[in-house]
Order: C-alpha cells, then sequence, then structure tokens
C-alpha cells in the first residue's frame, strides 16, 4: 500500500533501512521528471524545487570555503546566540551523546559556528563538510537540516534521501530557526544530526522545544535590559515637559510621560541625535541616553508630505520595507506574516477588508481574529501610512515592490492562496 507523505517519519523509526530505500527511489524519481512511490512530504518537495531551480547539483558535494578561526570567533562574539547557548546545551546535549547526534548552532547565514556532541559523529560529520566555519545553506549544499529551516522559518527534519545532494543521504538531521524576540529577525538555526540508524520521529518536536525555550531566554533578557533602562529614565523624564519616552536601541518603549504609552517606535536603521520624524510619534527630537534614545516631541509639527514606501521582497529571510519622508529615510526588516500582509496590500491598493485578507492568507474568511491582531502589530512600525476599514495603503503614499526575478521564488515560506496563485500567474511578456 503507498504511503502518504505524513507516514514517512514513522516509517523510518520502524524500518530505517527500507525507509531509506523508498525516499532513494522517491528522490530518483523527482530528479528524472517521474512519478515516485510516494509523494515527497511539502516542505522536502518544496525545498527540492528551489534546488532545481537555483541549479544546486544534486550528485556532486559543493563546499564553499570554510570560515578562518578568527572569523568564527569574531562571529561567535557578536552573535546574540551565545547568550543562549547554555540552554541549547542543557536541552540538547546529554541527550544527543547518548543517542549519538551531534549538536550544530549556525547563525542567520548558515554558517556553523558551534557544533558539540557524540566523538564519533563528529568526525563523520567531518567527512559530509558539516565543520565549524562551514556554508550550510540551503543554496549552497541542497536541503539539510540547517539552511532549510532557514529559508522557510520552521522547524523541519530531512531524511536520508530527502537530502537533495546524495553525498548526504546517509545522514538524518532536524533543525528548529531561532528568532530575535525583539523584532522577528532569523538569529540562526540549532540542529540535531547523526547517522540514519539515529532518527527518531519525535526528535523534531524536542529540537522545536528548546528552539523556543532559548528564544524565551532572549526574551527575558531583553525586559531585564529594558528595565535597567527604565530606572535611568524615570529621574530625567521626570523633570520634562510635554510629550517624551525613552526607548532601547531597536525602539522598544522604557518610560513615557506625557502620552499615551507606545509599546515600540520604528527608529531609523543608524540613528543619531537631532530632529526626526519618527512613525507612530511624529516629528523629535532624538538624543542618546545610556543604552538607548530619548525621544522629545516636537513643539512644533514637520509636516512630512507624501511618504515613499519601498517593499523589498527579492531575497528570501531578508524581506523589508523602507520608508522616505520627512527627516529621513528608515528600514525595517520583516516577519514572513508581515511580508505577505503588506505584498497583499500593496497588490491591493484599493484595500482589502479583514475578510478579504483572511481569505487570501488563509483561505478562510472567518480568521479576521487573526488578521487584526497580525496589522494591529504592523500598524505600531508603519501605522501613519496605513488606512483601516478597509486596510490600505494612504492615498497619497507612493508604494514601490521590488519582487524576485523568478516568481516562483515570491515568498517561498508562503502557503497563503494569494500569494499562491501570484507564483503560478505567468510572467508578464518583456
Amino acid at each position: 500500500m503507498a504511503l502518504s507523505p505524513m507516514d514517512v517519519s514513522q516509517f523510518a523509526a520502524v524500518d530505517t533501512a527500507r525507509a531509506a530505500r523508498m525516499l532513494s527511489e522517491v528522490r530518483a524519481a523527482k530528479l528524472s521528471g517521474r512519478a515516485g512511490p510516494v509523494a515527497a512530504r511539502p516542505v522536502i518537495e518544496q525545498s527540492w524545487e528551489r534546488m532545481l531551480r537555483s541549479g544546486v547539483d544534486p550528485d556532486h558535494d559543493f563546499r564553499s570555503g570554510l570560515l578562518s578561526r578568527e572569523e568564527v570567533e569574531r562571529r561567535r562574539e557578536t552573535s546574540a546566540l551565545r547568550h543562549v547557548l547554555p540552554v541549547l546545551r542543557e536541552g540538547l546535549l546529554s541527550v544527543a551523546d547518548v543517542a549519538h547526534h551531534i549538536m550544530v548552532v549556525a547563525d542567520d547565514e548558515g554558517r556553523v559556528l558551534w557544533r558539540e556532541g557524540s566523538p564519533p559523529v563528529l568526525r563523520k560529520a567531518d567527512g559530509l563538510g558539516f565543520e565549524l566555519g562551514a556554508d550550510w545553506r540551503e543554496d549552497v549544499v541542497g536541503t539539510n537540516g540547517v539552511g532549510t529551516p532557514a529559508v522557510t522559518r520552521r522547524p523541519v527534519q530531512v531524511f536520508a534521501a530527502e537530502h537533495f545532494v546524495r553525498s548526504h543521504v546517509t545522514w538524518t538531521c532536524a533543525g528548529a530557526p531561532i528568532t530575535d524576540p525583539r523584532d522577528g529577525r532569523l538569529l540562526g538555526v540549532v540542529d540535531v544530526s547523526g547517522p540514519l540508524e539515529t532518527m527518531h520521529p519525535a526528535t523534531l518536536a524536542w529540537v522545536d522545544s528548546v528552539a523556543k525555550l532559548a528564544e524565551a531566554r532572549l526574551r527575558e533578557r531583553h525586559l531585564r535590559s529594558l528595565e535597567r533602562l527604565r530606572a535611568v529614565a524615570a529621574p530625567v523624564l521626570a523633570r520634562l515637559g510635554g510629550r517624551a519616552l525613552v526607548v532601547d536601541r531597536d525602539g522598544w518603549t522604557a518610560a513615557v510621560t506625557g502620552m499615551p504609552y507606545v509599546e515600540r517606535v520604528a527608529l531609523p536603521r543608524s540613528p543619531a541625535g537631532g530632529p526626526k520624524s519618527l512613525p507612530v510619534f511624529g516629528p523629535c527630537t532624538v538624543e542618546p541616553l545610556a543604552e538607548g534614545w530619548l525621544l522629545r516631541a516636537a513643539e512644533e509639527p514637520v509636516p512630512c508630505g507624501a511618504a515613499r514606501i519601498l517593499l523589498d521582497l527579492r531575497r528570501p529571510r531578508r524581506w523589508s520595507v523602507r520608508v522616505r519622508c520627512g527627516e529621513g529615510p528608515w528600514t525595517r526588516e520583516l516577519s514572513p506574516r508581515h511580508a505577505e500582509l503588506l505584498y497583499l496590500l500593496a497588490v491591493h491598493r484599493g484595500g482589502r477588508s479583514a475578510a478579504g485578507l483572511a481569505e487570501d492568507v488563509f483561505g478562510d474568511p472567518a480568521r479576521t481574529v487573526t488578521v487584526r491582531a497580525e496589522m494591529s502589530r504592523v500598524r505600531r512600525y508603519l501605522g501613519a501610512y496605513l488606512e483601516h476599514r478597509p486596510y490600505r495603503f494612504r492615498e497619497d503614499a507612493e508604494v514601490e515592490v521590488l519582487l524576485p526575478e523568478d516568481p516562483l521564488d515570491l515568498l517561498p515560506h508562503s502557503t497563503a492562496p494569494a500569494v499562491a496563485r501570484a507564483r503560478a500567474a505567468p510572467a508578464p511578456a518583456p
């Protein structure tokens, strides 16, 4: 009886060798354009499609140059992941060593920065090029437990011939992304890997739970830093009149006076002191204060004029919105969901209701509560340029969307029906 894609992990736990042979047939069929004995899991199928479009060679192991030891150390020192290494080690290493796995932590560029665990498995990983400083981006080494979670922004388990490159088919891995709780930016991926016989269907849930625990620890660190900034800000704000607030370097509010609480203000990428016009807060003066900024409302309004909004969707995992208005441009990196929503609003300049967006994103017009919650988060940094009822960009805003050259690379993580239709639409004639 043919197996559905969802049966593969359970099947592999019962009969690893047979599951590996079956997946090898599935992979061979995909590469030759034939129908396979079973469909690949959707996350794997989509990754294989990306590999075929980008020209990754399935039969040759390509390895880009390793980072120098000095560069690995530099990246370690500047990565926020260093703060959660104790969490990752405590949650993963003791079990990984017993189960003959290794733990690998890579940065947002897919570079391996930490690698620990079973010594025999570490030696086997060396043979695959899974070394410190190695580049394991999906578009370099194919479908894998480091690069694929970074692209999809979700946990992914890759078993045997689900790996796109032939030399990796003796391996199994499960990776989960770790994002910065302050802005949703990808920090890196934690992965547990080992030989085929170490595969277990529960590994992915285990790795994902530890990754979420690491994100919670980062959130705790951020809240503590806001508390320290709040202690510095309180006496300063007590002496001021008018509207003012103190934010950290990422724009999160530590203290406020003379105005309603605002959770976050979108700051320029490289803020400097002086007059500014900021989303949500408006015209103000910016002054450095401890580990953050003091924002004081301008006494006289400064007209912003028409805004130019650039939505850049060209690079996977690097979606951003750039706004030019008033005192200078500012840019914000977008989460996958916000990239979807802003793309849909840019396409539908006449606006979309909450039910319309729910239909576009989820295929279910009843999911308006989720849409309104996400749009509320979008409006925290882009509210000055958006209208609602229906949701739309302001009429006087000039909106430009930069799309990838290949329509199939448009928001490749997205399962939104409207985005899927856009990917499938024929390219316009030159």
